[in-house]
């Protein structure tokens, strides 16, 4: 099992991993707040790069030639770290190319990812440098799962994902339309709802976005200032999957950037010049 550490606020406690550099625990009040994995999915808080999800096949070219990424949302969240500085609140992480990774990904990179508080939240901060002597480009995202429900009588359905303003929401379902919200803010949480996979926002009015209950005290709010997609998902019709995942992601995922096949032309793929570095970030509050 990876090495893990521990940051702590006034009223906050996290604990994060050199694997994937991933959250692994969030709490307050002795309250947990993240998912703490299992066999239905047995993940906390992954990154998201080079990729969100995948292109068809998992297959991409780049400079003409064809690479195959080995697993989903790219290959961060499975790679070991290397810790660049740790102390009370906060903790810093990096994630260099590596053989492996030039042969799914042909670029040279640095990706460093910041754990810090700040006015109360979590924050979660990453800078990816390109290292290489071209253009470089990719998608970066965050993935945390939090429990639902978040405390002890309630359960998964008394609760409701708030976005910070009203919201049109439609979801392709094959060759027609779903409707999820219309000029809404409110989107109760059901097993049902996530029939189809992941709730998506391009281009969100909100810059934030909260679960909640009527029935509780205890939420969870993401604040996302960089983001042009938020997406919400669970697993459905399996209620041992006791989470839903607010994720906040630079933009639409690869695939639907399908219709072209070389990385330099997906319209949501960002560019980073050689020798520059992009700055994203999200933080986690809780009450």
């Amino acid at each position: 099992m990876s090495e893990t550490y521990e940051i702590r606020s006034r009223e906050l406690t996290a604990k994060l991993s050199l694997f994937g550099a991933e959250l692994h625990s969030l709490t307050k009040g002795g309250t947990e707040y993240i998912w703490q994995a299992g066999e239905v999915w047995n993940r906390h808080a992954p990154l998201l790069f080079p990729f969100i999800c995948s292109p068809e096949g998992r297959k991409y070219k780049a400079d003409g030639k064809e690479y195959k990424m080995k697993a989903n949302h790219g290959f961060a969240r499975d790679c070991e770290f290397t810790l660049l500085s740790h102390g009370e609140d906060f903790a810093e992480f990096e994630l260099c190319e590596t053989a492996e990774t030039l042969a799914q990904y042909p670029y040279r990179f640095r990706l460093r990812v910041k754990y810090c508080f700040d006015g109360g939240r979590l924050s979660s901060r990453f800078t990816v440098t390109n290292t290489d002597s071209r253009p470089m480009y990719f998608y970066l995202g965050g993935h945390p799962a939090f429990n639902c429900p978040l405390e002890e009588g309630l359960c998964f359905d008394d609760y409701f994902v708030e976005y910070e303003k009203d919201e049109i929401i439609e979801q392709q379902v094959g060759d027609c339309m779903r409707t999820v919200l219309c000029g809404e803010r409110k989107m109760p949480i059901s097993r049902k709802l996530f029939d189809y996979d992941v709730i998506m926002k391009d281009a969100p009015a909100s810059r934030s976005v909260s679960l909640r209950s009527d029935k509780g005290d205890r939420f969870v709010t993401l604040h996302f200032p960089d983001s042009e997609c938020i997406a919400v998902w669970s697993t459905d019709h399996n209620d041992e999957a006791k989470f839903v995942c607010l994720e906040p992601w630079t933009s639409v995922p690869v695939y639907c950037d399908d219709a072209y096949e070389n990385i330099e032309q997906k319209p949501h793929a960002l560019r980073l010049e050689s020798g520059e570095s992009f700055e994203y970030r999200y933080d986690i509050e809780v009450g």
